[in-house]
């Protein structure tokens, strides 16, 4: 049988599938010190000194010895442990049996994008997790060491097939965790400029080099200066991106479960269901949760990798979470879309559109798709696959019949664990000499469970932090809480085991329990536990470090902690039970503010033309987090997302009407960036009803100008009309000339996509008059092309060409590139239809160019298709050919499938 040893986290051996028990943590120690040398000899005093250190025991050879003989028991003859000519080597039947060993086989691969995301995935924790003493530390570094390697590698060889923009939060985040590396910055400058954020780059470049002088003294190496010049000289090589980037492939499993035991004949039920093609809905009987559905899927799916090669998606649809409702469909398959390189502002706003996209994207593609924790058939049926090259796996407490009857999927009832397989997983926990020693006691442990394994999981864990106190003495602190309910119902053990749990805790774990249990969000980072806790970082980090030993929460690879979603609803109710209720406020007003004030910094980087708001001073004890730039930004907003939103959720049921304003504030330029217009409604029609709270005209008429403009993008025509007037009409009567003035100009927008350009003409000469009278020089320039743009729509040529000729004037003066692109595409516009052709490709000529600089390929394809025209007219018909084209490429690219039919028609009736 094949055996698998894994370092890159828990140290644990896996044979045939199964765990293995390797004993204490002195015997995991030895397997660790031969594994890392796999197949070589260690000398007997290399290893003592590996285990024991440089002052070991006094006979280590024999305490040595006797730590081998019980390896090659546990490992069963799978791989064995030999003497040879003065010590020890550890025979394995394939040098990838390691996970170390097949780590560094796949990250020698620098250049294969593929094979050094399998290396990385191979991690599941800090390598070496649970052992001590210097030749572990010093192990786990050098691990360390080689796995940042491994990621530097691997973001080169993403840049070189081409990406950038992909890269740049994560590159933001790593160039804050390591501001000294070349590597990284260097990195950073590249994905930056080809994301159309060269001038971040440039910034970027001078903030590294003065750190380098400041605290090295030094200046930037050859390579780092040799790429800055060639930003400066905008060298077009830099862009490197091929035509068609190479498909992503979606790597979203979270780590497989550990210790996974029994469900033999639910796995092979699985395996044909699956082979048997269509969805598996993995279901538990009596709707009862804790009884490892997830955990099924998950074993499952990481041992038939092979089958997907094109990927694994995975998502939990919270379909029973405590504090929040069911994931929308339309959320669920946009992080899909992201995941696929999907660009945000190419995602379409509707669920069909979104949908169809998907299905299209995994056409022909053997992915897997777990959709976790349903809550019904309804939120599963959109996110099912069209193409039977895919397989999903559903979990659910319901048996969704719907799913089965209409859309042909198996359904596989899950039972809670026998007796026998209940006492293997607590042996493969606690060990098998300590589970041999009292049977008696493991019986009754198994049936005070439940045989529910995420009770089963908690008892161990308990177990495991006292190995001393006998299985026994827990069996009987569990017996004397009262368990008869559970002769009527098994699901009564489950809250049972966690108030025995619980009460293991000191005060200060219990509290930090309590207190996680209502946290705003799906998951917590550790800057906002530390804000909720009221404690230092380092503090909060031990403490949920000593959460998640004892099983009551997990970590994710992001580093994220979450509970699971019956251990949360328990923690809440001890929250509402054995804190006070100012205890509670102050805990939740703590990661408010701190998530609201965090976001309003990341705004204030994204958007530093918005004019500020005001912000109330900072509860005591909240810690903002500081965010160095751009990216830092955008990283933070991603991660922090669905806090936010159930931040303002919370915020809005306790009537903090301030904070429900300012979180859609906050969240409206990430919104806007990353196409969440379905959020930014949400948000704002939020924060509307709030703003009816406060004495505060300004708020309602900021509500309702932004929830208009969000309105408007997404379709809701009338509604964000309706809205604007209403905007209009709060500022006229308060007198604020500034609301005022952004009321019309957004009005202005508002008509443009109904088509009324008359209207949206009018409200722009408002907006520009007011902006004047108010000195605002950003949104003159802005409004004087708009008004230019609608009048040349309307055939008014020579007052538009004034006023967009005047726009670009001032742009140019500011230097603001964005602007003199609008500017030059609408006086593009106005030549051609003035009849001045040659002018008007002057004009395309310039606004292309700098469309591509920004990056904006959404203007980008609409001026191709502008410029094309003019080459028409002036028979330069192979020019047109190129550039519609170009256009009609773009176009497909972000979904607009109208005017992709209205380019195709054009080359169609080119011809050739």
């Amino acid at each position: 049988m094949a055996v698998e040893i894994r370092l890159l986290g828990e140290v644990t051996a896996h044979v045939g599938g199964r765990p293995v028990d390797l004993g204490p943590a002195r015997q995991r120690c030895v397997l660790a010190a031969l594994a890392v040398d796999a197949g070589r000899v260690v000398p007997v005093e290399r290893l003592v000194e590996r285990v024991w250190g440089a002052a070991g025991p006094r006979r280590g050879s024999t305490a040595l010895h006797s730590h081998v003989s019980r390896l090659r028991r546990a490992l069963a003859g799978a791989a064995d442990v030999v003497r040879r000519s003065g010590g020890y080597a550890l025979l394995v039947d394939r040098p990838d049996a390691v996970d170390v060993h097949r780590f560094r086989a796949l990250a020698a691969r620098t250049g294969d994008v593929d094979a050094l995301t399998g290396a990385l995935a191979l991690w599941r924790g800090e390598p070496l997790a649970g052992l001590t003493g210097p030749w572990v530390e010093a192990e786990r570094d050098r691990l360390r060491q080689e796995r940042l390697a491994a990621e530097h590698d691997l973001v080169d060889a993403r840049l070189a097939a081409g990406q950038g923009a992909e890269l740049v939060a994560e590159l933001a985040a790593r160039a804050a965790e390591h501001p000294l590396d070349e590597r990284v910055a260097g990195q950073y400058l590249l994905a930056l400029h080809r994301a159309g954020r060269t001038a971040d780059a440039l910034a970027h470049y001078r903030r590294h080099s003065a750190r380098l002088a400041d605290r090295l003294g030094i200046d930037p190496g050859a390579p780092l200066r040799e790429l800055h010049q060639r930003l400066l000289a905008a060298d077009p090589a830099l862009a490197g991106a091929p035509a068609r980037p190479a498909r992503r492939v979606p790597r979203q499993l979270p780590a497989a479960p550990v210790h996974f035991t029994g469900r033999d004949a639910e796995l092979a039920a699985l395996t044909a269901a699956v082979d048997r093609g269509g969805a598996v809905v993995i279901s538990a009987i009596a709707g009862a949760g804790g009884i490892g559905k997830t955990w099924l899927a998950l074993h499952w799916a990481h041992r038939n990798l092979h089958r997907f090669p094109d990927g694994q998606l995975f998502v939990d649809l919270r379909g029973f979470s405590p504090d929040s409702e069911p994931m929308d469909p339309a959320v669920a398959v946009r992080g899909f879309l992201d995941t696929l390189g999907v660009e945000p502002g190419r995602v379409p706003v509707g669920l069909r559109d979104r949908v169809d996209l998907f299905r299209r994207l995994l056409a022909g593609r053997r992915v897997l798709v777990v959709l976790d924790n349903a809550a019904d058939a309804a939120q599963v049926a959109p996110l099912l696959p069209a193409d039977d090259s895919c397989t999903v796996v559903t979990t659910s407490r319901n048996r969704l019949s719907d799913l089965v009857t209409g859309h042909g999927a198996r359904h596989l009832p899950l039972d809670v664990l026998s007796e026998d397989e209940a006492a293997t997983l607590l042996t493969a926990r606690l060990g098998d000499a300590r589970v041999r020693a009292e049977p008696g006691a493991v019986a009754e442990l198994v049936r005070l469970c439940g045989g529910f394994p995420l009770a089963l999981g908690i008892v161990a864990a308990r177990g495991r932090t006292e190995p001393h106190l006998p299985l026994a003495a827990l069996a009987a602190e569990l017996r004397e809480l009262g368990l008869d309910a559970l002769d009527d119902d098994p699901t009564a053990g489950l809250p049972t085991v966690l108030s025995w749990s619980r009460r293991a805790l000191d005060a200060a774990h219990a509290r930090a329990f309590a207190l996680l249990g209502i946290a705003p969000g799906p998951d917590v980072g550790l800057p906002t536990a530390a804000n909720l806790l009221g404690l230092p970082a380092e503090r909060t980090g031990a403490l949920l470090r000593g959460l998640e030993d004892a099983s009551l929460l997990t970590r994710d690879a992001r580093g994220r902690y979450r509970m699971h979603d019956l251990v949360r609803r328990y923690a809440a109710d001890t929250a509402r039970h054995g804190l006070t209720g100012a205890e509670r406020d102050a805990a939740l007003r703590r990661a408010v503010d701190f998530l609201v004030r965090t976001a309003v910094t990341a705004d204030r980087l994204l958007a530093p033309y918005r004019t500020p708001i005001h912000l109330d001073d900072l509860v005591p004890g909240t810690r903002p987090e500081p965010l160095a730039d751009q990216g830092a930004a955008l990283a933070w907003l991603t991660a922090e997302h669905p806090s936010l939103l159930a931040a303002q959720r919370l915020a809005a049921e306790r009537g903090w009407h301030r904070r429900v304003w300012q979180v859609a504030w906050a969240l409206q330029t990430f919104h806007i960036r990353r196409a969440h217009l379905q959020d930014g409604v949400a948000t704002w029609r939020a924060a509307l009803t709030a703003a009816e709270h406060l004495d505060d005209p300004g708020a309602r008429i900021g509500a309702h100008r932004s929830l208009g403009v969000f309105c408007a993008n997404t379709g809701a025509h009338d509604e964000a009309v309706g809205h604007l007037r209403e905007a209009v009409a709060l500022a006229e009567r308060t007198g604020d000339r500034a609301a005022l003035s952004h009321a019309h100009h957004a009005l202005a927008r508002a008509w443009e996509t109904r088509g009324d350009d008359r209207r949206a003409l009018e409200h722009a000469e408002l907006a520009l008059g007011l902006f004047r009278e108010l000195g605002n020089r950003d949104f003159e320039v802005d409004a004087l092309n708009s008004v230019g743009w609608f009048e040349a729509r309307l055939g008014e040529f020579e007052r538009a060409r004034a006023h967009c000729g005047a726009a670009l004037e001032l742009a140019r003066e500011d230097g603001d590139e964005g602007m003199q692109a609008a500017s030059s595409d609408s006086l593009g516009y106005i030549a051609h239809h003035s009849g001045r052709h040659a002018e008007a490709l002057e004009h395309y000529g310039r606004a292309t160019a700098l469309f591509r600089a920004n990056g904006d390929t959404h203007y980008l394809a609409d001026c191709l298709d502008r410029l094309g025209r003019p080459h028409v007219v002036l028979g330069q018909r192979e020019r047109a050919r190129a550039v519609w084209r170009e256009a009609l490429e773009l176009y497909l690219a972000q979904h607009r499938e109208e005017d992709a039919e209205r380019v195709r028609r054009q080359l169609a009736e080119l011809g050739g």
